[in-house]
């Protein structure tokens, strides 16, 4: 009744007098009716065509798209499933394990992994069920599931005049139930060989759908090093939550570029690093990390923690940007995902960007609710993501690995709790001076810093949020 509700978003662009409308990440920046409507409207979509979204929005169209294109697919099917016993029928023929995959999806919704015949029509029953509930749509197709891929994208750019390039790739491995939690790029894995094998695959799939504004091709690649194969998976026809590490590898504004495109400019005439903006001119420097916040717990299958945030502290500093809308005192509700914030760091290596992550992540406090930031603290510890040994299964691996660490007792929780309320009380009355804290005087480093960092709303060291 909100987030897809075509007509009460064309009222409001109406009412407001908009000539243009961002759709950001919602499930209707990728719905081809909402595209439509707006150009019934004669209001600007800052997106694609109606048309390219509807060929590349069907998951099962797009990868027809990209078999014609000459790009490998993961074997599957190029059309819905009709019945349990049709998807048993496919699943045979592909090979357990599989993959249903909402035809309409995005975002992890309506995936359902399937291992043998016996848990196929639950599985169906349940990703039909939440692709009816998430995009309208209950059709779900099949797709092979590949163990341990690496999960690797490239972002392309094109204007209304012919122009389409790509961005370079983001690394995207790090999932939970399907959907991203870390982000990087560009990828420890891709050299500048399959750099350019993969972003000629993606400007290839995006020309043949007449794609114009900024999207997203999506490849799976296998445990094959030496081969490097990878696989056409989808292609997000809208603006990726990760996109700002694309941004700070390469300097640009792809939300600026969006609506430059959409008002109908050409890329050509637009200058970067000294020239046009065409392929030669997109450099990417350094490396860039993403972490999504979650108001959730990771160790209870991520389920949703809504509440109120009593207390927040964000960090900041060189290579360090925080895109968030939650402040202190505001309620998480249930009815939309739990996203609290992105925060993404630059270093001029990888090895820079993950201290920088590291120490972000130690200077950020939520109170009051529970987020999974003790989480990003132990992926980015760990010895594979460290050595860039990646895949969709890391998570899983982890938790797997610290077992019983990950658990807290009655005792540990209620210690914990008494710490935060005894910090918060403590760095309260501190606040309320205007003589320095004497844990403000021990603490290393300059004073500049301290203030900066807000002390008076972070846990002393050692308290850490979970």
């Amino acid at each position: 009744e909100s987030y897809l509700r075509i007509d009460k978003i064309l009222d409001a662009a109406r009412r407001a007098g908009a000539d243009a409308i961002h759709p950001g990440y919602g499930f209707l920046s990728e719905n081809a009716e909402f595209a439509g409507a707006c150009e019934q409207a004669g209001i600007t979509l800052i997106g694609p065509s109606a048309k390219s979204m509807e060929m590349m929005g069907s998951k099962t169209r797009a990868r027809e798209v990209a078999v014609a294109a000459g790009v490998p697919v993961v074997p599957g099917t190029n059309a819905p499933v009709s019945s349990v016993a049709d998807a048993q029928r496919i699943a045979l023929e592909v090979g357990y394990p599989v993959m249903l995959k909402a035809a309409a999806g995005g975002g992890g919704k309506g995936m359902r992994q399937v291992r043998s015949a016996d848990e196929m029509a639950a599985a169906l029953r349940e990703a039909q069920s939440e692709a009816q509930n998430a995009f309208g749509d209950s059709k779900v197709y099949i797709e092979k599931y590949i163990e341990r891929p690496r999960h690797i994208e490239v972002q392309v750019l094109g204007d209304r005049h012919g122009n389409l390039l790509h961005l370079g790739e983001r690394e995207c491995s790090i999932q939970r139930r399907h959907q991203k939690v870390v982000e990087e790029s560009p990828s420890p894995f891709v050299d500048a060989a399959m750099r350019a094998r993969m972003g000629e695959a993606a400007v290839r799939v995006a020309r043949a759908a007449g794609y114009y504004n900024a999207g997203t091709v999506e490849f799976l690649i296998d445990q094959n090093a030496q081969q490097r194969n990878f696989y056409f998976l989808e292609m997000n026809t809208r603006l990726q939550v990760e996109h700002p590490v694309t941004e700070m590898v390469t300097g640009l504004d792809l939300v600026k570029l969006q609506i430059r495109v959409a008002a109908g400019e050409n890329l050509s005439s637009i200058f970067h690093n000294g020239q046009p903006l065409n392929q030669d001119a997109i450099q990417m420097r350094g490396a860039a990390i993403e972490c999504r916040v979650y108001a959730e717990d990771p160790d209870n299958s991520f389920f949703p923690c809504p509440g109120l945030i009593r207390e927040l502290a964000t960090p900041s500093g060189p290579g360090v940007r925080d895109d968030s809308g939650v402040y202190a005192g505001w309620s998480v509700p249930m009815e939309y995902d739990p996203l609290l914030s992105k925060l993404i760091v630059w270093g001029g290596t990888r090895e820079e960007a993950i201290q920088r992550m590291s120490r972000a992540l130690d200077e950020y406090y939520v109170g009051g609710i529970k987020t999974n930031l003790q989480l990003f603290r132990t992926i980015l510890a760990s010895p594979d993501f460290l050595s860039g040994n990646l895949d969709t299964s890391l998570i899983d691996r982890l938790r797997e690995q610290a077992g019983a660490r990950m658990e807290m007792t009655a005792e540990s929780v209620a210690h914990l709790r008494a710490a935060a309320v005894a910090a918060t009380m403590f760095h309260r009355r501190a606040a309320q001076s205007s003589t320095p804290t004497p844990n403000a005087q021990s603490q290393p480093g300059s004073r500049w810093k301290l203030a900066g960092r807000k002390q008076s709303l972070r846990p002393p060291r050692g308290v850490r949020n979970q």
